[in-house]
């Protein structure tokens, strides 16, 4: 190595507060098989069939579609949406996953003198797209009860307020009228985060039609099974998303990702067959852990449970939560522990999976070497 280049450092080049910057930290992901994947709230089952074959008519014997470009505003979806949603296209943005568009919703509404709201808890990507765009957070922590700080969201300077209904990770959904009373005095423009919306009681995409300071994002790969095709969107007036589209990729979401997106709109009805299926399997654990185990676990309207695990002497805590993960995690059973913060650190996040795959679960809490 030359003494030039032991004195470069391409660090010293970047900006200094992506020099700052702590990247998100998703779920792990195992490489290898046999383990039973609870910690990322995918979902357990596999999409329609219908998604399968119209990827495959896509692609053609030869993927010579594949050479092309896609559809740089992806507007058969956008119509599809627009049509689900009984709004126009134009309320319509599609993009590379909802991380895509919460990205680009914090590129058009945050910067340094500009703040961003979120709660806390909430999604953890928020405070890094903050980071990354060097804007500035304001963060309303919410207390063990969960109850919604509606005064404090309208009363907020922030020019933008990330709301996650249901929130992650305790899984609490708000009511709808709530979100509209805020709406009704907030100044900036409110982002429900609906990730989860389909397993919930409650939603807010009714909302668009009647305020012009919301804005609701949506995905597919909880509800449609399309975690690894990426694709996400938002809901909202145009004005809105003719700013996405300003600051959006050129061709943000591939023919592939278009394809099995329309693909799974065109079956509801098996759609709505697994979220019935998952919402029992929930409602079934929620159950068996709060009746039978007396653990505190929230109610939920994701796909999720947070639950407080106790030992047999009935203590909780961030060591009891820390051993019961370690112990899943020994026996190849992955779930997640939000350590970092004081109303999360006692819980666990577990995501609900098939019922074969909670009957495992269940095992082997119940195999948990708690100390009495």
């Amino acid at each position: 190595m030359s003494s030039s280049e032991s004195k470069f450092d391409v660090r010293n080049l970047a900006l200094p507060h992506v020099a700052r910057l702590h990247a998100y930290t998703p779920g792990l992901q195992p490489g290898e098989p046999g383990w039973i994947k609870l910690n990322t709230n995918e979902n357990p089952y596999p999409p329609s069939p219908r998604v399968a074959d119209a990827l495959l008519r896509e692609i053609g014997e030869h993927g010579a579609s594949l050479r092309l470009y896609p559809n740089p505003k992806s507007a058969p979806l956008r119509d599809a949406l627009g049509r689900l949603h009984q709004l126009k296209a134009d309320h319509v943005f599609v993009g590379n996953g909802a991380d895509d568009v919460l990205n680009l919703l914090v590129r058009c509404f945050c910067a340094p003198e500009i703040a961003a709201g979120f709660t806390l808890p909430s999604y953890s990507l928020y405070p890094v797209l903050v980071g990354i765009q060097d804007g500035r957070a304001l963060v309303l922590e919410f207390d063990r009860s969960m109850q919604l700080p509606m005064d404090q969201i309208a009363a907020s300077a922030a020019g933008v307020f990330f709301l996650t209904s249901p929130n992650g990770p305790t899984g609490v959904g708000f009511h709808t009228a709530d979100i509209e009373a805020v709406l009704r005095r907030y100044r900036g423009l409110l982002v429900v985060d609906e990730t989860y919306a389909a397993f919930a009681g409650e939603h807010a995409a009714d909302l668009v039609a009647r305020h012009p300071n919301v804005c609701v994002v949506r995905t597919f790969s909880k509800s449609h099974c399309l975690a690894g095709m990426r694709v996400g969107y938002a809901l909202a007036r145009p004005e809105v998303i003719g700013l996405l589209d300003r600051v959006k990729d050129s061709y943000n979401v591939s023919r592939l990702t278009q394809t099995a997106a329309l693909a799974a709109l065109t079956d509801p009805e098996y759609y709505a067959g697994l979220v019935r299926k998952i919402r029992a399997t929930r409602d079934h654990a929620y159950r068996t852990w709060t009746d039978t185990l007396g653990w505190f676990t929230y109610p939920s309207q994701a796909n999720f449970l947070f639950t407080e695990p106790r030992d047999r002497a009935g203590r909780t805590g961030p060591e009891v939560a820390r051993s019961l993960y370690d112990f899943l995690c020994g026996r190849k059973i992955l779930v997640r522990h939000f350590g970092s913060h004081a109303l999360t650190s006692s819980f666990l996040r577990i995501s609900v999976g098939t019922d074969e795959e909670m009957n495992v679960l269940q095992n082997n809490i119940e195999a948990w070497p708690r100390p009495a």
